[in-house]
């Protein structure tokens, strides 16, 4: 642990500074007498600090392997585990603190030989985001960060926008760096996302946002990284080993040899990150490569004028060049591919510049133009951009004990790619589109044709038969997305059939026009199968990846639908319809999609646009989800539909649990029959002005929970007393039967009639108390959702209530107060009260438009949701009243 100013230390209690060490290094270093280079790691959403290890005990292998020539000082911040992507009232503090972070970092460099002036971050999940948010503080230098890597980091917009805080950080941090986008040329940023893998952050979420300045942002899919080639959960990016080597040998290549830190040339930066992250040539990186080299060694030069060669050697304890002599292929050949599958980091093969009859004098390394694949490493060269190469050679060394294989062949690009069209998205798997490769080539590119839209997904099987049963290399199948790194890679044996799921993180941009590639790595001598289908659930998961964090509009939509249509029932026919029936009847998708779509259509216009800034509207969320290539009508409908089913579901869990409990509690408690009383009285006044007080002092969500759970009772106590009444009426028709026989032979009928009456009575009592357990179902089915959209915010106070008893700041302080006066009142209410009101045919039509506007400013601001159920629930209050 670092000792901080006292200042810091006050202004913040909970959060610490940490430097990671092992054995004798942290022996070495608990003076703090530092001479490497800081790294700062800062956690996530209820991550540890602890999670720096992966990165930090790797560094230091790494260091030992170089003899500390160069070392890295790893430094963690402990952000005691707060939920920063549930509750963002912290995030702007936390942002603050890391600041003093660094600054303090860099003092402990002071007076050092090659004290650094600026510090790298490695950010995790929300802790990215932090980082980002650095350089939009007032009194932040750009200059105390050159290099930021964030891991699994939702940079576009939160998973889950829960509170208003939330947002306006993301909308304050992402502006920044587009306005100021000329002042970030400095900063070099690198964003890994975890792939499909991820259910937490979805890597569309962790792409950075499209700037101007292409140069310093690169955003790459974990999948699609050489030595890695795998997706991630969301934990597992911090330590997932291929990940964390392919980070520090980055740290290292990025060393400045003068300065002893991290290279100030941002080009280089990006050049080293781009060799690691995207394409690695499989060579240890050099930031400036000889042009030529000469070709030495007592080697046999072999020339090789086949179109497609193969070459095979195990202890072989002489060194050959095989040379290609270009001349005779360019006419009939456009490109020419090799591989060769021993994976070291030397160069192999060379372009040959100037030669005479038997060798080549002068060559230009072409290794660099090589690609690292999981099983071999490959090289495709395009004749035409070579015209000065007279020959390509391939250098074989001396191999003792090792076993590897050599492939070139000339080809034409055109009969190597082949086109493959996608089956409709309503195709539902029943049919398929499908080719067959019959040639022996060692490459194909299969061109998937109209594959552009992130809702589009699709299962590829690849099937590979071969001619003889002798033992051949793996198959490599890369799904290529063009437009973004989040390339797929799975190596198959031959024969065999491969299932591929084929589906993209973020949509084709407007402006590119390139077409997706599955490129096979073939083994010679075998035909490929690829077929095509749509895959009904990969579709469906792309829309629940996509746009699960809505559900909660559309459910809550589907109950307030449902709420207004019992309203106006209770005006028709002076009964409250059951919430079951009344879902069915009055939740219908074509009462709310179509104006919302209507409007996204008009946004389109600029005088529309005009009229609607005119007002002072807010967009329209489908609009700006559109914006991002992430929105179609139809999936507002399938969201719509999934809503409809959960509001169901849910209102049959609360009958069901409702029934339950009391009749357990007829069995253990009998009932008194409850008074008739007033709405407000002192006490329930007093109880009101406590948990305002509750809300006021400590957390709103928590007066929120508390007065939830008073209603909790209200539907079972109306049960009890409606099953009551029930048994209590049972009892007085048998006695007035009796009564009445009896009054036959010796009472008058008045005392019949006068039992009658109370007889009806007690049927209407029954009927009243039936349906305000109706309405009282459907408010608690509601205000369930409102709880459970401010519950993170509950959550964040209660893990913090040992350091602070108030939530500062409260997203739901003032709403919760609101809250607590409307449900005091309605608890104690019941249909009868409301049948009478002059407002109700306003309060029944209400619910309609709010449940349009909800869809509309909802879904990508879930804090909007609780604003729209209580102006229903008000107007439910002002009818028991006026």
């Amino acid at each position: 642990k670092i000792k901080l100013p006292k200042k810091t230390a006050k202004r913040y209690p909970v959060y610490e500074l940490y430097l990671y060490g092992e054995g004798n290094y942290a022996e070495e270093n608990k003076n703090l007498l530092l001479t490497g280079i800081p790294v700062l790691f800062l956690p996530g959403n209820a991550g540890s600090y602890k999670q720096v290890r992966s990165l930090g005990s790797i560094a230091l292998r790494k260091a030992e392997d170089v003899d500390f020539k160069y070392h890295f000082n790893f430094f963690s911040v402990n952000f005691n585990e707060e939920l920063v992507a549930l509750y963002g009232g912290s995030l702007q503090r936390q942002t603050k603190f890391v600041h003093e972070c660094i600054k303090v970092i860099l003092k402990l460099y002071r007076d050092r030989e090659f004290a650094p002036t600026s510090v790298a971050i490695v950010g995790h999940s929300m802790g990215g985001l932090v980082a980002r948010a650095l350089l939009t503080l007032k009194n932040f230098k750009p200059e105390l960060i050159n290099l930021l890597i964030t891991q699994a980091t939702p940079h576009v917009a939160p998973v889950m926008p829960l509170d208003k805080y939330l947002t306006d950080f993301y909308t304050a941090v992402n502006n920044h760096w587009i306005l100021k986008a000329q002042d970030l040329r400095n900063l070099t940023t690198l964003s890994v996302a975890g792939g499909f893998r991820d259910y937490q952050v979805r890597s569309g979420l962790a792409f950075l946002p499209r700037l101007s300045q292409h140069d310093s942002a690169l955003s790459v899919v974990s999948s699609a990284v050489p030595r890695a080639w795998a997706s991630t959960d969301h934990l597992s990016i911090v330590w997932c080993k291929e990940l964390i080597l392919a980070t520090i040998r980055a740290f290292f290549d990025l060393i400045d040899e003068n300065t002893r830190q991290i290279t100030e040339d941002p080009k280089k930066r990006m050049s080293v990150l781009n060799h690691h992250f995207v394409r690695h040539p499989a060579k240890i990186f050099e930031e400036n490569p000889e042009a030529f080299t000469e070709l030495t060694g007592a080697f046999v030069w072999i020339t090789v004028k086949a179109s497609k060669w193969t070459y095979s050697l195990y202890n072989d304890s002489d060194g050959k060049y095989f040379t290609f002599p270009l001349a005779s292929h360019r006419k009939s050949y456009s490109h020419v591919y090799c591989e060769n599958s021993m994976l070291d980091t030397s160069s192999w093969i060379y372009g040959c510049v100037n030669s005479n009859s038997s060798m080549c004098l002068e060559a230009t390394d072409l290794s660099w133009r090589a690609e690292l694949l999981p099983t071999t490493k490959v090289v495709i060269l395009k004749l035409q951009d070579y015209p000065s190469l007279s020959h390509v050679v391939i250098q074989v060394p001396p191999t003792v004990g090792n076993k590897y294989t050599l492939d070139c062949e000339f080809f034409k690009e055109d009969s190597r790619t082949v086109q493959l069209p996608v089956t409709h998205l309503f195709s539902f798997g029943l049919s398929s589109s499908k080719i067959l490769l019959n040639s022996t080539g060692l490459l194909y590119n299969v061109q998937i044709q109209h594959f552009n839209q992130i809702y589009q997904a699709f299962k590829i099987y690849i099937e590979s038969h071969c001619q003889s049963l002798k033992e051949r290399k793996p198959s490599v199948y890369r799904l290529h997305i063009p437009w973004s790194h989040e390339d797929s890679i799975i190596v198959a044996k031959v024969p065999s059939f491969t299932e591929i799921s084929a589906k993209l993180h973020i949509a084709q941009p407007e402006n590119d026009s390139r077409i997706p590639e599955l490129n096979i790595y073939s083994s010679s001598d075998c035909q490929y199968e690829v077929t095509l289908k749509t895959s009904l659930l990969q579709v469906l998961g792309q829309i629940i990846r996509f746009h699960a964090g809505s559900l909660p509009v559309y459910i809550v939509s589907n109950i307030l639908l449902t709420y207004g249509g019992q309203l106006s029932t209770l005006i028709s026919t002076g009964q409250c319809s059951d919430f079951s029936l009344e879902l069915v009847r009055t939740a219908k998708p074509y009462k709310v999609e179509p104006l919302i779509s209507i409007v996204v259509f008009l946004q389109g216009f600029n005088w529309f646009r005009e009229i609607w800034q005119s007002l002072s509207l807010p967009e329209v969320d489908a609009a700006v989800l559109s914006s991002r290539d992430a929105w179609f009508p139809l999936v507002s409908l399938i969201l719509f539909l999934f809503g409809t089913g959960i509001a169901y579901w849910s209102g049959v869990f609360f009958s069901t649990s409702l029934r339950l409990f009391s009749s357990l509690w007829l069995t253990l408690i009998r009932p008194t029959v409850p008074q008739k009383d007033k709405l407000i009285t002192p006490r329930r006044l007093c109880g009101v002005l406590s948990l305002a007080l509750v809300s006021w002092t400590t957390c709103g969500a928590f007066a929120v929970f508390i007065i939830y759970l008073q209603y909790l009772f209200k539907p079972v106590h109306v049960f009890v007393a409606s099953v009551f009444y029930f048994q209590d009426s049972d009892h007085s028709k048998e006695t007035s039967q009796n009564s009445s026989i009896h009054t036959v032979k010796n009472q008058s009928s008045m005392d019949s009639i006068s039992e009658a009456k109370q007889s009806l009575s007690n049927s209407t009592t029954i009927a009243e108390a039936v349906n305000s357990l109706k309405m009282h179902v459907t408010i608690l089915n509601l205000f369930t959702w409102i709880v459970l959209l401010n519950l993170p915010s509950l959550i964040y106070w209660l893990k913090n209530l040992r350091y602070n008893v108030r939530l500062d700041p409260d997203p739901c302080r003032s709403t919760a107060i609101i809250i607590v006066c409307i449900l005091e009142i309605l608890m104690n209410s019941s249909t009868s009260e409301v049948k009478s009101s002059k407002l109700l045919k306003i309060a029944a039509k209400v619910p309609l438009p709010l449940s349009v506007a909800m869809l509309a400013f909802g879904r990508m601001h879930l804090y909007k949701v609780p604003h729209f159920v209580i102006f229903s629930l008000l107007l439910h209050v002002l009818c028991c009243i006026v």
